[in-house]
């Protein structure tokens, strides 16, 4: 076939759409395609060789993006690379405006996304270009000053084209990204999350085996370490795993994983953030950094199989620990990301398996055979995902995630997934009293329903059970419950699409190969016909009790409500699926059925009258000629008897049986057009008969009656929709339909019998035209020109008749042309002029009449878009098509694998879209004058109209080319300030066409200089219009929603329209090679030279167009009258415009630093913004040098973090800059990451200051916009009123430090030097002194703008400002308060930021004085801190020694006795060792280390960790001043340490846990047990803290550690803290499950351990290891295995000594015996395994079950232990008893009844 089509087209195609050669026309394609491609290939190249960006080669990529959507990749393998190359270039062209990049980009990933098409070989592109786009609009330097707008949508666009771009990176690639993006791996840094999603995003994954050494082995194990050693979940954690993820589905069997899969596993497991344990505090960045599901699928299904097994093992284990989470009684906020897991895993394991066995090999690495899945890897994996998928089905979110899962677990193993389902079917199809269980149930069923169906070699049994399914689902038809209503239709229509519903049992006589199973269906399906009667029957009962009357009182709607339209819907598809099924002779006894019932009854027409209507359609179009035969004689009769008597005819209330007849008839001719040819002269006489009835619904339905006469006449679709091409109609002797259940359609064998209209249709649909709608257009053309009187009536009824006459002849009418025509033959035309005569007639009489209006809106409508089908009913159909598909979709088997009638509907699908986008859309000036009329009705008096006629003149905005422009000028017209007569309603109407609707084009935002121009200031001059008025609440809110979408939508238009050379070479390329060959001649050397000067120009009118904007918009706001609304929405406007690549004009400058010192706050902020902008704008480059720090440093290995190559950058005191030459020779480096993790190629840093722009210029020197700003800024009253404004406040109590205002002030200062220092200077001492938070503020905000804007000023002036400095902070500090310390902490960390630490060591020194001296109480001591600690965190690791300093400083002040500085200095200490992390190939950190800190504070705690007494809070009187007692003095130091544990949490990169070890036996010691929040702060901490800790994520190497103290710790003699060692236990195995579990000698020592304690003395201590033993045994962490069950069972065998008979008087010993604590344990351990299975019965259950019953009458606390359990077992198996049941012998379940009833008192 490709051969054949080879030869036609001149070239091999890449990949076209399959369906288009399955339509009726698809011999006349291949020219049709040939001849656009060329079209484009012609025009694209000249387009780009003439530099046209704009419309040229926007107009002809738009084409080629169409060709695309209707022949898909019908190109040369050659003409495919040149494409790709050609917008590869546009797209990467730096200055290109945004809105076209990204629908270039668009258009590249649609070329790009099929990769198989092309390899390696073919197709190579360079990643540098797409990097710098990257990095230049998503980490942009400008956009949050406001000089660039991006569209929101942009992020996923560039990350998309960067994933399809990849596979084609050079080999060199791998290598050269590296380089670029190491050094920026500081994690301290922000700069880490950037390198780490940059290689997430870019690396390369797809090599083919031989180049591994040049990709992922060059990071591999650098990345993996890294992310195996970070235990915190930093952000950029998820990057890291989306990589691996990706890395592994790419080279499944060229990695070994098995060393880290536990490690995985673990990850994935605490990722899913389940609740664990009682009481657990959550770290907030657990749940906000988790990872995302969808990648985490990914990994774990292409770790599968291979020959280790490890990954299946564990992944068994992982649903084994959460099962239990997916019973249907547990719900939280994890139960998404639960049934996500549940739902995504088997479709990822199922797209694995197509690739290993299915899909056709390509350039792509194939999997090495022995790491492909086995058979016995499929059933593991199937089986290991049965029970939480069962538990799903039932779950609070709806079975539909359980569904998808079953689908393709059913796909995989039918035999293992279908059979329990149907066990809970059948049970549920019996049920009344729970219908949840019948739609969780019955919506899983349609998942499998194929696989059910289809039996094959794996579940040969499966039809069987369809029939009785089928059967039992009848019941469901319910009038009273609609969604199991909805649900049952869905289930019918399911499966009896997939079989043909044919009596076979004949053939049990006639054949004599048939296996059993097929015997046995043979025989089942003699009850097709059964069961179609009875649906029949069902839905007949449905219809009876919805009729009107039943439902609902007279005076209500006669409209279907919502509910009854869906029950229409899917009684009417399901009905038509079954006939369309069904064998001629159950059709025929269906047929005598329906016709029955709709021709004894009368219905009425709204909503019982449609439903059988329906009903007898779907008769009629399966089988034409047979219905008909029966239904329109019948019909016609009926009609033609009542119309005898002529008043009838006249009458305003039609009766009943004639409109039900008429209704009758207009639906069942909505069949095969040549089917009704032999009626034409019935249906043409009724037609005239009803036609022109009084009646609106007689002439509706007569209308409905033409409509659909015409359509079947005129369309081309496929008359039959049936499984197997040619219906069921051979004998059974050569054809037996069982073997065809559940088969796919065959694609080249598909067979679709078309309905194409012939001669005779096409005259019969003309003749109707000629006889019907000519004298309606004649008579409305009369009453248009006033020649005829007409009724409203009249008028409405001519215009209903003329709409369906379009709506059904529509297809034939050729498209708009505009030129008059002598014949009528061009419907669309004539009516068209009628409808514009008629149309400006009614507007003149009688405005009024909007119902005869909404039908020529409609009309018009109709007019400029109806060719056959409309649009939102394509995107309707198509949506549902894909829904239809996904559920019964065979992902496993691959491509097209549907059943027929979807590929049919798939066919006409296709056929739809060319209808809707090939014929044309050129813009005529019949379309523009049809625009105006839409304009017209869009701003008419009566808003209804408005509102109809402004959607439908949107959609026709947003299908004709070019238009927009058109019509902005007379939308414009309706706003002019100077037209006085404008109504209110038609000003409404014309910002309502401005402002658009949410999905199609915005009229007042178009992305074009030329109509913005327009737009923006006509909207604010309509500010001075009469009709404008700020009273009117609906033209206020127009206005606010104008701005806000003008806002929310506005992205930078350009202003370089260039096209570089590159592109035109390519574009050559493509004009010269290829088949087929263009047509355009490649423009000549003058026509390029010409073109160059014609983007000059254009880009030269772009600017022109720009500034002009901006002098229009200051013009009108320099108008006095203008309201204050006007003022703000045109300075919003003005603020958008500012850009990088161009300065403001100078006008536009001295408005915004005017409007600084504005009455109004708005104002003032936005002029803010706009200042720092214009700052940035005028800003003089500064010149860098490189140096290359390498040279400093010969090293090979990787070494990270203090080298003694990197030291020159740290701080150090003794060797800091203080004078001039020291200054001029230190290199200073601002960036804080370069150097941690290795050193960049080529490091940039500033030049010396002599090479650098001169700083203090004077004013001749100055350029115009630096004047306007210094003259300003100099003015001291200028500067009163800025200082005055900015120290108000706005909102109380809700003000921060504002980052605009900081901007404006670094702007000032950079840009300026020191020039307004003497200005400002006064201001700055008077704030400073002053409390008020808003003066604090203000104050701050300059001063960290001074300190980052002086980072170019001489030595000098640096030391003069920080003379000046100095004091003023000195002051602030100590005057900071509760409202303002968090800005002061502000401003230091944001003058920190990005600074060398030897420029700011004046600051540095300052703040380290005294940070917590006590002098301003302890409110002051912990705010210095906190502004110390804002600065050293921006510093990172480049302070090591004030970080020493700091520490040496603190730590005689850690028993401080304040709570809040105690806090503080827990947070700064978190800082302090931040450095210290264990990381991989880091060296030891030269900043504070914990080991070393640790040591220190264990000595002081001593007196703690000695002693045996209870350790109390000391609270500590306020004058008490002598020297306490060690112990009160470790115990403060303790609360500290708390503190700093609790706070390092949350933030620390890895933990360090041998240190935290140590400490832990006296948290033990402290914590409490009960859940209570009145405990002191020692204690809550302590709990937080144990809490906090025993979710740490755990090194292998550092379980033992862990468990040796928690063993140690229960040999304690408080049993508070063995209690506690349990609770701890449970939450550390949880979150490090598979850790544990892969590490033999700790689960053997957790095991003893809690077996240990369940012989503890203490009860509480003994039921708490029950309690952990049973959570264990739940997650199969501990397995029940024989030893341990003997183990206890001798437990419980423990003799207990008799009772003695006690003398008065003597004490009870209170001690029990070790003998009943013995046998405790042991009733204990049984009840721990019994409720460890809360929702099965497992095969050792019922003998525990007896055993446990023993000992009932035990002494307590043995009875009370037992009766918990048994209610408990009761409690949670009493749901599914009848099940669990089974597994009882009779004896057991005697005796269980006996224990589980209460006794009954009476007995």
């Amino acid at each position: 076939m490709k051969k054949a089509q080879s030869d036609t087209l001149g070239f091999v195609p890449q990949k076209d759409i399959v369906y288009n050669k399955l339509l009726p026309y698809a011999d006349r394609l291949d020219d049709e395609s040939s001849e656009i491609l060329s079209r484009i290939k012609g025009n694209l190249g000249r387009a780009v060789q003439l530099r046209e960006i704009w419309p040229g080669v926007l107009f002809w990529t738009r084409k080629l993006s169409t060709y695309m959507r209707l022949y898909g990749r019908k190109f040369s393998k050659e003409d495919h690379v040149l494409f790709i190359k050609l917008l590869y270039e546009l797209v990467t062209i730096p200055k290109l405006e945004i809105s076209m990049m990204q629908g270039l980009a668009r258009l590249l990933i649609n070329l790009l996304k099929k990769k198989e098409l092309l390899s390696r070989e073919d197709l190579e592109l360079p990643w540098r270009p797409l990097y710098e786009l990257h990095d230049r609009i998503l980490f942009s330097k400008t956009e949050h000053l406001g000089l660039n707008w991006f569209p929101n949508s942009v992020e996923s666009v560039l990350k998309t084209l960067v994933k399809n771009c990849r596979p084609y990176f050079s080999d060199s690639a791998t290598q050269e990204m590296l380089d670029e993006w190491r050094p920026l791996l500081c994690p301290f840094d922000v700069t880490m999350q950037r390198a780490i999603s940059y290689f997430e995003l870019f690396l390369p994954t797809t090599l083919p085996p031989k180049l591994h050494q040049k990709g992922f082995k060059l990071w591999f194990d650098e990345l993996i370490n890294l992310w195996v050693s970070v235990q915190n979940l930093p952000s950029w954690e998820v990057h890291l795993v989306n990589l691996f993820a990706r890395l592994a589905n790419d080279n499944i069997g060229y990695i070994d994983w098995d060393p880290y899969i536990p490690k995985i596993f673990t990850r994935i497991l605490r990722s899913l953030n389940l609740p664990v344990g009682t009481s657990q505090m959550m770290v907030p960045r657990y749940v906000t950094n988790a990872y995302d599901i969808s990648h985490v699928v990914l990994w774990v299904s292409s770790l599968l199989g291979g020959p280790s097994k490890q990954t299946q093992a564990q992944l068994s284990g992982l649903f084994n620990s959460i099962t239990s989470f997916f019973h249907p009684s547990n719900h939280g906020r994890w139960l998404m990301k639960l049934m996500k897991l549940l739902q995504r895993l088997p479709a990822s394991v199922v797209r694995r398996l197509h690739r290993e066995r299915y899909r056709k090999p390509s350039w792509l690495t194939p999997i090495p055979d022995t790491y492909k899945l086995t058979e016995e890897d499929i059933t593991e994996f199937v089986q290991s995902m049965m029970q939480p998928v069962l538990l799903a089905m039932f779950s609070k979110t709806g079975s539909l995630d359980a569904a998808q899962a079953l689908q393709n677990l059913a796909l995989m193993r039918p035999e293992l997934v279908i059979p329990p389902v149907l066990e809970k079917t059948y049970p549920a199809l019996e049920t009344l009293t729970e219908p949840h269980q019948l739609t969780a149930t019955l919506s899983c069923m349609i998942g499998v329903a194929r696989s059910l169906v289809s039996g094959g070699q794996r579940f040969p049994e499966g039809p069987t059970h369809m029939l009785p399914l089928l059967m039992r689902a009848l019941p469901g038809v319910d009038p009273n419950d609609f969604s199991k209503c909805m649900i049952t239709f869905q289930f019918i229509a399911t499966f009896v699409t997939l079989v043909p519903l044919v009596d076979c049992s004949s053939a049990l006589h006639e054949r004599t190969d048939l296996t059993e199973v097929e015997r046995e269906m043979c025989s089942a399906s003699a009850e097709f016909e059964d069961f179609v009667l009875q649906f029949m029957d069902r839905c007949f009962a449905l219809i009876d009790s919805s009729t009107l009357e039943q439902t609902r009182e007279e005076t209500e709607t006669e409209k279907m409500t919502h509910l009854e339209s869906l029950v229409e819907l899917g009684l009417s598809s399901t009905f038509s699926t079954i006939l369309t099924q069904c064998s001629l002779d159950i059709f025929k006894v269906a047929l005598e059925k329906v016709f029955n019932f709709a021709t004894t009854n009368i219905f009425e027409t709204r909503v019982a009258g449609r439903m059988v209507a329906d009903m007898c359609r779907a008769a009629a179009k399966c089988h034409p000629a047979e219905s008909l035969k029966v239904f329109v004689p019948h019909c016609c009769n009926a009609i033609n008897q009542i119309a005898v008597n002529e008043e009838v005819l006249n009458e305003e209330e039609l009766d009943k049986e004639f409109l039900w007849n008429l209704q009758l008839l207009s639906e069942v001719t909505r069949v095969d057009g040549d089917k009704l040819i032999p009626y034409r002269s019935d249906l043409v006489q009724i037609l005239q008969l009803t036609l022109h009835l009084k009646c609106k619904q007689g002439y509706i339905l007569a209308c409905n009656l033409l409509h659909h006469i015409l359509r079947s006449t005129a369309l081309i679709y496929p008359t039959e929709y049936c499984s197997v091409p040619g219906g069921f109609h051979q004998p059974l002797c050569d054809y037996l339909p069982i073997k065809d259940w559940g088969r796919p359609g065959d694609l080249w064998n598909l067979d679709i019998r078309w309905h194409v209209p012939s001669v005779e249709e096409i005259s019969l649909a003309f003749y109707l035209l000629d006889l019907l709608l000519q004298p309606e257009l004649q008579r409305l053309q009369r009453f248009s020109k006033g020649e005829q009187e007409m009724s409203r009536d009249d008028v409405l009824q001519s215009l209903t008749i003329v709409q369906h006459c379009l709506l059904g002849a529509g297809s034939l009418m050729a498209p708009l042309k505009g030129e008059p025509i002598p014949d009528l033959e061009n419907y669309r035309d004539a009516i068209c002029n009628v409808m514009k005569e008629l149309l400006h007639y009614i507007l003149e009489h009688s405005e009024d009449d909007t119902k005869s209006l909404f039908s020529i809106i409609k009309i018009i409508s109709d007019l400029l878009h109806f060719k056959g089908s409309h649009k939102h009913e394509f995107d309707s159909r198509w949506k549902s098509f894909n829904l239809v598909k996904k559920s019964m979709e065979n992902r496993l088997h691959g491509k097209k694998q549907h059943i027929r009638a979807l590929l049919i509907d798939r066919v006409m699908l296709q056929h739809e879209l060319r209808k809707l986008t090939v014929e044309g859309c050129q813009y005529r000036t019949t379309h523009q004058e049809l625009m105006k009329d839409l304009l017209r009705l869009s701003t008419s008096t009566y808003s209804q109209i408005r509102s109809r006629a402004q959607s439908v003149l949107f959609t026709a905005l947003g299908t004709y080319n070019f238009c927009c422009r058109d019509l902005i000028p007379h939308v414009l017209e309706f706003l002019n300030p100077d037209n006085n007569r404008v109504t209110q309603q038609q000003f409404k109407g014309a910002l309502y066409c401005l402002l658009g609707n949410h999905s199609g084009v915005c009229l007042a935002n178009l992305h074009d200089w030329e109509c913005i121009a327009l737009t923006w200031p006509g909207i604010v001059r309509s500010g001075l219009s009469s009709a404008m008025s700020l009273e009117k609440p609906s033209i206020v809110r127009l206005f606010d929603d104008l701005a806000d979408k003008i806002h929310r939508q506005y992205e930078t238009i350009g202003i370089d329209f260039s096209i570089p050379e590159e592109c035109c070479a390519v574009a050559k390329l493509l004009m010269t090679t290829g088949s087929p060959f263009p047509n355009e001649p490649v423009p000549s050397e003058e026509e390029s030279e010409e073109g160059l000067k014609r983007q000059k120009l254009k880009n030269s009118e772009a600017v022109e167009k720009y500034k002009g904007l901006i002098g229009d918009l200051i013009d009108c706001l320099s108008n006095r009258n203008l309201p204050w609304k006007f003022e703000h929405i045109s300075i919003g406007f003005l603020s958008l415009l500012l850009r990088d690549d161009h300065q403001l004009p100078p006008a536009a400058v001295t408005f915004f630093v005017k409007s600084l010192n504005h009455d109004s706050l708005y104002v003032r902020k936005v002029a803010i913004s706009a200042v720092a902008g214009i700052m940035k704008q005028i800003k003089r480059p500064h010149k860098k040098v490189p140096v290359s720090p390498n040279e400093m440093s010969k090293y090979c290995k990787i070494a990270v973090g203090d080298r003694p190559d990197n030291q020159w950058l740290q701080y150090n005191s003794s060797n800091l800059p203080r004078k001039q030459e020291e200054w001029e020779q230190c290199v200073f480096v601002e960036k804080t990451h370069w150097g941690y993790y290795c050193w960049p190629r080529k490091m940039l840093i500033y030049a010396p200051e002599e090479e650098q722009p001169t700083q203090n210029l004077a004013r001749e020197e100055m350029t115009e916009r630096e004047l306007i700003i210094f003259d300003h800024f100099t003015d001291p009253v200028f500067i009163n009123q800025f200082i005055e404004f900015l120290s108000l406040e706005d909102r109380k109590g809700k003000d921060k430090f504002s980052p605009r205002r900081f901007c404006l002030f670094k702007g000032l200062f950079r840009n300026f030097g020191d020039a307004f220092l003497p200005v400002l200077q006064p201001h700055m001492e008077r704030l400073v002194s002053d409390s008020h938070e808003s003066k604090q503020r203000c104050v701050a905000e300059i001063i960290s703008g001074l300190i980052r804007g002086c980072k170019h000023w001489s030595f000098s002036k640096v030391e003069s400002l920080w003379e000046l400095l100095c004091p003023l902070l000195r002051t602030a500090l100590s005057n900071i308060t509760i409202e303002t310390y968090a800005d002061w902490g502000t401003c230091i960390a944001t003058a920190c930021e990005s600074r060398d630490p030897r420029k700011l060591h004046r600051l540095f020194e300052m703040l380290m004085e005294s940070p917590v001296n006590g002098e301003g109480g302890s409110f002051v001591d912990a705010c210095r801190l906190y502004v110390l600690q804002g600065g050293l965190a921006q510093q990172e690791w480049r302070v090591p020694e004030l970080l020493h300093r700091l520490l040496q400083y603190l730590e005689p002040k850690l028993t401080q006795v304040y709570k809040n500085v105690r806090e503080r200095i827990g947070s700064v200490l978190t800082y302090i060792f931040m450095i210290d992390v264990n990381l991989p190939f880091t060296q030891p950190t030269s900043s504070p280390r914990i080991s070393d800190f640790t040591k220190r504070i264990l000595l002081k705690l001593k007196p703690l960790t000695e002693g045996d007494e209870e350790i109390q809070n000391h609270v500590i009187e306020e004058n008490e001043v002598e020297e306490q007692d060690e112990r009160t003095q470790a115990i403060k130091l303790l609360k500290t340490v708390l503190k700093w544990l609790i706070a390092s949490a949350g933030r620390s990169f890895t933990t360090a846990v041998p240190e935290q070890l140590q400490l832990l036996p006296l948290l033990f010691k402290i914590a409490p047990v009960e859940n209570d929040d009145s405990y002191d702060e020692l204690k809550r901490d302590a709990k937080t803290c144990l809490s906090l800790m025993s979710q740490g994520l755990l090194y292998t190497d550092q379980i033992p550690l862990v468990l040796s103290v928690l063993k140690e710790i229960a040999r304690s003699s408080s049993w508070h803290a063995r209690y506690t060692v349990l609770t701890y236990l449970q939450i550390m195995v949880f979150y490090n499950l598979f850790t544990f579990m892969s590490d033999q000698k700790a689960l053997k020592d957790v095991r003893g351990l809690v077996i240990k304690l369940l012989e503890d003395e203490q009860l509480e201590v003994r039921e708490m290891a029950a309690t952990t033993l049973s959570g264990f045994l739940q997650c199969n962490f501990l397995s029940m295995d024989a030893p341990m069950q003997a183990h206890f069972e001798a437990l419980c065998k423990t003799r207990l000594p008799k009772k003695r008979k006690r003398e008065l008087g003597f004490v009870v010993d209170t001690i029990p015996s070790a003998d009943l604590v013995r046998r405790h344990a042991g009733v204990l351990g049984l009840s721990a395994c019994i409720l460890s299975s809360p929702y099965d019965v497992p095969t050792w259950m019922p003998q525990l079950l007896m055993d446990l019953s023993a000992h009932l009458n035990d002494t307590q606390p043995i009875e009370m232990t037992v009766k918990k359990t048994l209610s408990n077992f009761r409690r949670t198996h009493h749901d599914n008893w009848q099940q669990h049941k089974q597994q009882f012998t009779d004896d057991q379940l005697l005796v269980l009844t006996d224990l589980l009833v209460s006794p009954c008192y009476y007995a």
